[in-house]
């Protein structure tokens, strides 16, 4: 790649970090100029879990030092997540996403007219609805299987499950959600790098942008909580479907 290309590789990544530390959707941003730098999809999508996983991993750092993500409740989540995660990467050479490009933006609506709909949503804290051994095994095989194999809306999807099942606020909720999503980035990131599927150069500029984005974006959830980040949230999940149905029309490529 020409050397100007480095440098704007690394403000995408930065910018991705800091939306998907709050809100999640950086794929979004980051998936589309892998793919208009002439990457093939899986090569794109390898790239992708690459230098997501610098930001996830940058965001759960500040997260872990502000005490908002409990480890030890989690150890079952990450293994299922993983677990998962690792299948949905195996599967992408096998499987069609086509079926999943037509279903993922109605659910994304929803989920975007049900938390406009429920204004303090994720404000304080919920009774749990759901065990935490049942919640992390379905949601981390589910979520992470998805993440592994498709993954846009990802984000979206796990901090809506820690609200509604588990009933954490969105604070703690996004700070779960990142390691969730920085345990499936590293496990089909793996599956990528065996395939040599992974474009390191575009993937370590766009990597050290996400490190500083994460950082910006995780002090916003810090500092400002669920009122800053539900309408991020909402325009993310949203931002994701128009994504999707642009690509399901035929519109935005592969």
């Amino acid at each position: 790649m020409p050397l100007w290309l480095y440098p704007v590789l690394f403000l995408t990544g930065l910018l991705a970090g800091f939306v998907d530390s709050i809100a999640g959707g950086g794929g979004v941003i980051t998936i589309p100029v892998l793919l208009n730098l002439g990457m093939p999809p899986v090569l794109a999508l390898g790239t992708n879990k690459f230098q997501a996983a610098f930001g996830s991993g940058s965001a759960v750092w500040h997260y872990s030092r502000a005490g908002l993500i409990d480890f030890r409740g989690s150890r079952l989540g990450v293994l299922c997540t993983a677990a998962g995660a690792l299948g949905g990467a195996l599967s992408v050479r096998t499987l069609r996403p086509e079926l999943l490009r037509q279903i993922i933006p109605w659910l994304l609506i929803a989920i975007a007219v049900y938390s406009l709909s429920q204004p303090r949503l994720g404000e304080s804290r919920a009774k749990a609805r759901m065990g935490t051994g049942t919640f992390h095994v379905l949601f981390g095989l589910g979520i992470g299987f998805y993440d592994g194999f498709f993954g846009p809306g990802t984000g979206t999807f796990w901090a809506m499950a820690y609200v509604m099942m588990l009933g954490l606020d969105l604070q703690r909720a996004t700070a779960h959600t990142k390691l969730m999503n920085f345990t499936s980035n590293l496990a089909s990131l793996g599956v990528f790098l065996a395939w040599r599927q992974v474009e390191l150069g575009a993937g370590l500029a766009m990597g050290l942008g996400q490190i500083v984005g994460a950082r910006l974006g995780s002090r916003v959830v810090i500092l400002r909580g669920a009122r800053w980040i539900r309408p991020a949230f909402v325009t993310m999940a949203l931002l994701v479907t128009a994504r999707l149905l642009w690509q399901s029309l035929g519109l935005g490529g592969k």
